[in-house]
């Protein structure tokens, strides 16, 4: 846990003093696939919190739904259609939807661990 505290900690501090510019072009693609990798980590978090979070899910749900995300933008390019907002409004909602289950995870947990306090 403490390794990856410590490499969240060295990626923000890169990205603070490295910035790192994206062409207009494909701003759209880098959007629908940060929030494509949002979802997956959110994802993995509840799975984590739930006690079934295995690695070789998250991994491919990571690379998957960044790809088809970023396939889905490019196409919709093609065709002159905002196909990427689709994907916008469908990973903004799994996100809002695995942060309401994982508050619940949170709260029931601490809920139990309360109760067990009081009764010992």
């Amino acid at each position: 846990m403490i390794v990856l505290v410590i490499a969240l900690l060295i990626g923000i501090l890169i990205g603070l003093f490295i910035p790192v510019s994206i062409p207009q072009n494909y701003s759209s693609y880098v959007a629908v696939g940060l929030l494509a990798a949002l979802d997956s980590i959110f994802g993995a978090l509840k799975s984590n919190l739930k006690g079934d979070f295995k690695v070789d899910i998250f991994i491919s749900g990571f690379v998957g739904n960044t790809l088809i995300a970023m396939l889905l933008a490019y196409m919709g390019d093609m065709l002159g259609i905002p196909l990427y907002q689709a994907a916008i409004v469908a990973f903004g909602v799994r996100i809002f939807q695995n942060f309401g289950e994982m508050r619940r995870a949170i709260l029931i947990k601490n809920k139990s661990f309360s109760k067990e306090e009081k009764n010992q």
